[in-house]
C-alpha cells in the first residue's frame, strides 16, 4: 500500500506541477485577480474530483474485483491511453501560454467556475480511468476504499501544487518568461511521467 501512494504521489505532483489547462488558469487568476481569486478558483478544480472519484468507486469497483479479466483489459486501455496522451504532448507546442484579461469574478463566482470546468471536461474521467486502477493495491478486495484514498490523495497534493501557483503567481509567471527552456522541459517531464506510467502499467 505504502510503496503504491507514493508512486502515485509522486505521479500527481508532477502532473500538476506540468502545465495545463487548469494550473495555468489559476496561474492567470493570480496574476490578474490576485491569489485569494486562484485559491477560489482551485478550490473548485478540486471539489469537481470528487464527483469523478465517486463515479469511478462506484462505477467500477463491483466489476473489477468480480472479473480479472475486464480489470485487465481496463489496464491496458488505461496503458494506452497514456501513450496516446504522452503522443499528445509530444505533438503539442512548447510555448507556455497564458491570457492576462481574465474577468474580474466574485469568489464564489471563480469556485463554481472551476467545478464546472473540472466536471464538464471529458477528459478528466478518462485520465482518473487511466490512472487510477493502475495503483490499486488490493484490487480483489474492496476497491472503494482504495479509490477514496487514491482520489484524496490526488486532490490534496493537486490542491497544494495548485495553491502553491496561485501564492506564487508572479514569481512563477516570470520564471516561464524568463526560462526559455521551461516549455520543453515541463513537456518531456510529462511525456516521461505517461511513459513510466503505462510501463508500470503493462510490466508484472
Amino acid at each position: 500500500m505504502v510503496e503504491a501512494l507514493l508512486s502515485f504521489i509522486v505521479a500527481t505532483c508532477v502532473l500538476a506541477l506540468s502545465p495545463g489547462p487548469d494550473n495555468m488558469y489559476v496561474l492567470t487568476q493570480s496574476i490578474v485577480n490576485g491569489s485569494r481569486s486562484a485559491l477560489a478558483t482551485t478550490a473548485g478544480l478540486i471539489s469537481g474530483c470528487i464527483v469523478h472519484t465517486t463515479l469511478l468507486a462506484f462505477g467500477f469497483s463491483a466489476i473489477i474485483t468480480t472479473n480479472p479479466s475486464l480489470f485487465f483489459s481496463i489496464k491496458v486501455l488505461g496503458a494506452l491511453y497514456l501513450l496516446y496522451l504522452a503522443y499528445a504532448v509530444f505533438s503539442s507546442d512548447t510555448t507556455l501560454k497564458f491570457s492576462k484579461n481574465a474577468p474580474k469574478k466574485s469568489y464564489i463566482q471563480l469556485f463554481k467556475q472551476g467545478v464546472l470546468m473540472n466536471l464538464l471536461n471529458p477528459k478528466v474521467m478518462l485520465f482518473f480511468l487511466a490512472l487510477f486502477p493502475q495503483f490499486l493495491w488490493q484490487p480483489e478486495t474492496d476497491t472503494v476504499l482504495q479509490f477514496y484514498i487514491l482520489g484524496s490523495t490526488f486532490m490534496l497534493v493537486s490542491f497544494v501544487v495548485f495553491a502553491t501557483i496561485a501564492v506564487l503567481g508572479g514569481s512563477v509567471s516570470s520564471f516561464l518568461n524568463k526560462n526559455k527552456h521551461a516549455g520543453i522541459f515541463f513537456k518531456w517531464l510529462q511525456i516521461l511521467v505517461f511513459l513510466a506510467i503505462a510501463a508500470f502499467i503493462v510490466v508484472p
